[in-house]
Parts: C-alpha cells; sequence; structure tokens
C-alpha cells in the first residue's frame, strides 16, 4: 500500500485508489460532480494547499533562492495544527491503503506537491 504524488487532472493509473486535491481552488470550468469522473479528485483538502500569499511566491520564483524560500514558508505553514495532524494520519494510512495527492502544476519540482512528498516521508509514509 501506498500514496502516490499525482499532476491532478492527468489519468489515473491502475491500484492508484482515490485522489485527494490539495490545492487552494476547484479546477476552473469543471462541474463539481465531474471532478472525480475528470480524473481531478475525489476528495478535497485545501488545508494542505499553501495560502494565497505563498501561491503567488511559488509562481513568482524566478530563481533557486526564491522557491527555496517559499519551501521554507511552505513548510512552517504545514507546521500548524490541523496540517501537521493531516500529513500524520495520511502518512499513517498510506501503510494501509492506497490513495493519491495531487496539484495542478505540470512541474513537481515547481510545486508544493513536492514538499508534500518530503514531508510524509519524514513522518514514514510508504510512498510510491
Amino acid at each position: 500500500m501506498s500514496v502516490r504524488i499525482v499532476q491532478l487532472g492527468s489519468g489515473r493509473k491502475a491500484g492508484e485508489g482515490p485522489r485527494i486535491g490539495t490545492v487552494r481552488r476547484p479546477p476552473r470550468g469543471v462541474r463539481k460532480q465531474d471532478h472525480a469522473t475528470g480524473d481531478w479528485y475525489d476528495s478535497w483538502l485545501p488545508e494542505l494547499s499553501p495560502s494565497p500569499d505563498l501561491v503567488a511566491a511559488a509562481r513568482a520564483a524566478g530563481t533557486d533562492a526564491d522557491w527555496q524560500a517559499f519551501v521554507k514558508a511552505f513548510r512552517r505553514e504545514m507546521t500548524a495544527a490541523t496540517p501537521a495532524r493531516l500529513l500524520d494520519m495520511l502518512a499513517l494510512m498510506s501503510r494501509s491503503a492506497n490513495f493519491s495527492l495531487g496539484c495542478y502544476c505540470e512541474d513537481e519540482n515547481r510545486c508544493h506537491r513536492s514538499v508534500l512528498r518530503a514531508l510524509l516521508a519524514e513522518r514514514g509514509a510508504d510512498i510510491e
């Protein structure tokens, strides 16, 4: 069993399990009832997305230093009680169930989901 880190909207893979969207906003132009059938997400956890100010900082990050500043700030946000408990729970669940976490960004290396991957690994999650 494991957690996969995926790009929302991409085709699902066999055995992927339910998708959890870790995005601030639902996909534009997609009806709520189509989120799961359109390979977006089955459940929405905006608590694991960056704050609006940090989303803007991530999008504006033009250098590695800018990106590292975003990573540091996002990690700090994820130490708040609710996100920290959610990450702990997801890490635990990854040992007995298949599911996926995702965001819309094309490049995981410049996306908050790369930070979520690291945070889950630090908690002992089984990551595919």
